[in-house]
């Protein structure tokens, strides 16, 4: 496996700039890509940290600047996540059965339970990260936490979580991670804020106490998608990035 075709599909797939595909995709390649993930929204990342640090120092609304990098991110990969997210608020409120709920959610139009988890979701991202932008450390912050909460597609994509059903892009991940693999990275996410917290006076267990909220949600999101569709699909794997970024955002204030 190349390390740097994983990191091209990792790219494409959490990003909107262009990559040149690999020629192949396997099972160990697409499980090293999502745990670059993390590592390769950094662009984003610091595009998000760009425009808070600028928009504070221009003196605007924090709130439209918080707004702007909010869309700015979703711009930066496809909305993608914002997608799978309303396709998975639509999926779990629909049918108790389980073909019906995918149908659902393969759908892709944006049902009441979608348009209302898109707008509380990204109303938390704006409103977190309008509070963290007045912080000194606040842009730092707030690019940290874009890239940590790529790390949610991690334990999707964990051995043991299975997936749904045969098709679709979620079946080119399902599986792919060793549960060390995704406990580490957790750990690893948790030792980060906790020093991150420390280093800019906070105390540090709430590094523990961030880290703990976002794989609360996670968890929570991943065991029902488990439990009414049979298993996780691409969409959720979305859900979880986004509504772990404004966990993650929200802990931070």
């Amino acid at each position: 496996m190349s390390v740097l075709h994983a990191w091209r599909l990792s790219v494409g797939t959490f990003t909107a700039i262009p990559v040149t595909p690999p020629p192949a995709v396997t099972p160990r390649l697409s499980g090293a890509a999502v745990a670059l993930a993390p590592l390769a929204v950094l662009p984003l990342a610091a595009l998000v940290a760009a425009i808070v640090w600028a928009g504070r120092g221009l003196g605007l609304a924090p709130i439209a600047v918080a707004a702007v990098a909010v869309g700015a991110l979703a711009l930066g990969s496809r909305a993608f996540h914002l997608d799978g997210l309303s396709d998975t608020a639509d999926g779990l409120t629909s049918s108790y059965d389980a073909t019906r709920a995918l149908e659902v959610v393969k759908l892709g139009n944006a049902g009441p339970a979608g348009a209302a988890a898109l707008t509380i979701v990204v109303g938390v991202q704006i409103g977190a990260l309008t509070t963290l932008s007045s912080e000194p450390w606040g842009p730092l912050a707030a690019g940290v936490l874009v890239c940590v909460s790529r790390a949610a597609a991690v334990l999707g994509c964990m051995r043991g979580v299975p997936g749904a059903r045969k098709d679709g892009l979620g079946v080119t991940y399902t599986e792919t991670i060793a549960p060390a693999v995704a406990i580490g990275t957790w750990l690893a996410i948790a030792g980060l804020l906790c020093a991150g917290y420390a280093a800019v006076g906070e105390p540090w267990w709430r590094g523990l106490a961030t880290t703990a909220a976002a794989l609360v949600v996670i968890v929570w999101i991943l065991r029902r998608a488990v439990s009414r569709f049979g298993g996780v699909v691409g969409d959720v794997f979305g859900a979880t990035v986004e509504v772990s970024l404004a966990v993650l955002l929200l802990s931070a204030t």
